[in-house]
């Protein structure tokens, strides 16, 4: 029934069902307009924004998934939006439509990089300031001085020194009290 309403109503998106739950994947160009109609449409009202998570699909054409979960109290129902972009592209803000959606943009921007655009505060909230690099990308180096890398040439595994741009600070964990 949900699929049939929303192929009439935003006729752009791309719907699936999982396990019983209804998702749906727009463009970055449609994505507003979606989400503005599915909170405020009278046949779906979805007005609570439950969650926003990150997906690095590396290697793909497409890196990184956002992933939007609402959930519409009058009809106690789900949904899932997912809007798929790449390094460069950025994310329309969902601030103006759903103002807790501030600190999740902001965790998401921070771990993955994935930029929010017209967010009002987009500034680091789970590392330090001076932190380089987003450390839920794939591509971060995990651990050590040394970075781990299969040769294709030489046909082996190379260790070589990794170059970290922070500086390296050594906590006690005694209290000083």
């Amino acid at each position: 029934m949900m699929q049939e309403q929303l192929k009439n109503i935003i006729p752009f998106i791309l719907y699936q069902k999982y396990n019983n739950e209804n998702i749906i994947v727009v463009t970055p160009q449609n994505f507003i307009f979606s989400l503005f109609l599915l909170k405020e449409h009278i046949s779906f009202q979805f007005k609570m924004l439950t969650c926003i998570s990150g997906v690095d699909l590396l290697d793909q054409k497409y890196r990184f998934s956002v992933v939007y979960d609402l959930l519409s109290l009058k009809f106690n129902s789900r949904i899932r939006v997912k809007v798929f972009v790449n390094e460069i592209t950025p994310v329309k803000s969902l601030y103006p439509l759903y103002v807790n959606s501030n600190w999740w943009e902001r965790e998401v921007w921070d771990l993955f990089g994935i930029y929010f655009e017209g967010h009002p505060d987009l500034r680091r909230i789970l590392t330090d300031y001076g932190f380089e690099g987003h450390p839920m990308r794939k591509d971060f180096p995990l651990y050590g001085y040394l970075e781990v890398l299969y040769d294709e040439s030489k046909k082996r595994v190379l260790l070589e020194p990794l170059e970290l741009t922070q500086e390296f600070r050594f906590f006690t964990f005694e209290t000083p009290w």
